[in-house]
């Protein structure tokens, strides 16, 4: 299963200036629990913006770069190779986690969504690419707790690809 999972706000702002926009510990909390133990693919400024591998994971960089190299990573030069690796690891979801351009490439081959949605506007120079609804079905949505550390209104949503 190949799997996109973001957080963005009410204008699709997903980055801004290489870090994300707003402070919302319990979406952290939600992308480690998902992520740890799976296999995580994401661009090269994706992981420059981690300041490396994340523990406890898989790491995959999908760069068109064939020079590039990181430490405790595995790289990728196309799309059909994500495919190919969630063929190989069945077993495991595969989480598409940004950014902007790898979340465009890969949105066609992806089975299911997991979007932090933030109902607030912030300054972003990276957005999440447009995706028609009616190829994804609404499957769970809960409303995340909001307090002093998490301050804005938020929903965790999980949309599901239709079947064709």
């Amino acid at each position: 299963m190949i799997s996109l999972l973001f957080a963005m706000d009410q204008n699709r702002g997903i980055g801004y200036e290489n870090d994300l926009p707003w402070r919302l510990p319990r979406d952290l909390r939600f992308f480690k629990e998902k992520t740890t133990g799976q296999i995580i693919v994401m661009g090269r400024k994706t992981l420059d913006s981690m300041n490396g591998a994340l523990p406890n994971r898989t790491n995959v960089v999908l760069t068109r770069d064939k020079a590039f190299k990181a430490d405790g990573v595995t790289i990728l030069h196309d799309v059909n190779a994500v495919k190919e690796l969630a063929d190989e690891h069945s077993e495991k979801e595969i989480f598409i986690i940004g950014g902007s351009e790898i979340f465009s490439q890969t949105l066609e081959i992806a089975d299911r969504i997991y979007m932090t949605y933030i109902e607030e506007s912030f300054p972003a120079d990276t957005h999440f690419p447009d995706f028609p609804l009616k190829e994804w079905n609404e499957t769970s949505r809960e409303k995340g707790v909001k307090d002093e550390r998490n301050p804005y209104d938020y929903y965790f949503i999980q949309y599901d690809r239709v079947r064709r």
